[in-house]
């Protein structure tokens, strides 16, 4: 019987695992799912709720004319103390619960090609899962680590998700390199500086080599939420206008439209008080119909179709000079031309503190240009045009490499074995 080891990379948007043959030393292979779980509506009376994870999700949620409760982005829960549990179907679920429903998903997917109940396994994790607190990455990684218990992992070590990159980027180079590891992911962007060498490759020690770590919160929601705000929210009734009382008008709470912005929020926005005040505004306004489209949205769980059509208009300008941003569903009707110039000005703020994170954490640790043989750009977000940009201009004369964008970090955590043997 092999012994086998899984490497998972848990991300915000997909996440993966890669199957570590320990006998062969060799990679199985790597089997990825969106980080998606839906809920259908309509459930039995037995005592366990009927769930379906990834593409699937994807595909009952709209075969169910997108209804029950469809979740995504729980990676971003997972740091934030404010969030204790959710009910669905009047069943409690913390954060761990939700992410270990994933995991197990992954986990099951490969216990069929091994055939065997592997329980150990190596997790990536940002560098960072909070940008200004301690308590809360810590917080974070314990949630993590219940997850993975929950999923039937015993045996578990936890790996920087960009030096996991790192290492799968290490089995393609011919000699040794000061690498630095962009890891641009949907929740973080996590930078590592090491000395790969691919005599060292499957060493038991590589500390040494690790020589700074450094993250930042933002990623690739950051930048879907930004276009929510600024191209999103104007359809769903932001700067509406009410008539509290006669005479007096007010403009409807800003916080509604921050909260559709952001994933973590808008998965469990949906508190019967929060309901209230949108229809009272909704019948103050005068029944204004963008703000109406707040309430379809919240009300028929359409998050996830909307950001779909923002995602859709991302990858376009990654490629194109313009797309169209185009959303049709349930009355509310969004159409219209974003240049890849409109596209890079709204996420402009974010690019820019990516940047001054980079600069900070060069010169933290005494990185200079020079000092840098290559850059490895990895994670989804890396494609991004207004990304590249920022990388080739920083390093102009620095060869720029790039792998998988949504497997390199689990293979790499993967070939990270060591871990188990130096506790």
């Amino acid at each position: 019987m092999n012994n086998f080891l899984y490497g998972i990379d848990f991300g915000t948007t997909n996440s993966a695992l890669s199957i570590y043959d320990e006998d062969k030393k060799e990679i199985i292979t790597t089997i990825t799912v969106p980080s998606l779980i839906y809920f259908p509506q309509e459930q039995s009376s037995s005592e366990s709720l009927n769930y379906v994870i990834g593409e699937s999700a994807v595909a009952s949620y709209l075969k169910d004319g997108m209804k029950g409760r469809f979740i995504k982005s729980i990676k971003q829960i997972l740091s934030r103390s404010s969030f204790i549990e959710t009910r669905i179907h009047n069943k409690r679920y913390n954060a761990s619960d939700l992410v270990a429903l994933i995991l197990k998903d992954l986990k099951s997917k490969a216990d069929k090609i091994t055939g065997q109940d592997c329980s150990k396994a190596i997790i990536g994790r940002p560098v960072f899962f909070d940008d200004d607190s301690t308590a809360k990455d810590t917080l974070a990684q314990t949630r993590l680590s219940k997850a993975a218990e929950i999923a039937g992992f015993t045996e578990v070590r936890f790996q920087f998700e960009p030096i996991g990159a790192a290492f799968a980027y290490e089995r393609t180079i011919s000699k040794k390199e000061k690498v630095l590891v962009a890891d641009l992911g949907g929740g973080t962007t996590d930078f590592t500086y090491l000395v790969l060498d691919p005599a060292k490759s499957g060493e038991k020690d590589r500390k040494n080599d690790m020589i700074a770590s450094g993250g930042i919160y933002i990623g690739g929601d950051s930048f879907d939420s930004a276009f929510m705000w600024d191209r999103g929210t104007p359809y769903f009734g932001k700067n509406t206008l009410y008539e509290a009382t006669p005479g007096k008008v007010l403009t409807v709470p800003v916080s509604l439209f921050a909260n559709i912005c952001t994933w973590d929020q808008m998965n469990f926005f949906n508190s019967l008080r929060i309901k209230r005040d949108m229809e009272d505004y909704y019948h103050y306004s005068k029944k204004d119909k963008k703000f109406k489209n707040l309430l379809t949205l919240i009300d028929h769980n359409l998050g996830y179709s909307v950001f779909q059509a923002i995602e859709k208009t991302k990858i376009d300008l990654s490629a194109l000079k313009s797309s169209r941003f185009m959303y049709s569903n349930m009355e509310i009707e969004i159409d219209e031309d974003i240049s890849i110039t409109q596209y890079e000005a709204i996420i402009q703020k974010d690019i820019s503190k990516i940047s001054a994170y980079l600069d900070e954490f060069m010169l933290k640790n005494n990185i200079g240009e020079g000092d840098i043989d290559s850059l490895f750009l990895t994670g989804g977000t890396s494609l991004v045009a207004a990304v590249q940009n920022l990388f080739s201009t920083k390093f102009p004369d620095v060869t720029v490499n790039s792998g998988d964008n949504f497997t390199s970090v689990a293979k790499g955590l993967a070939l990270s074995g060591y871990l188990f043997e130096n506790m």
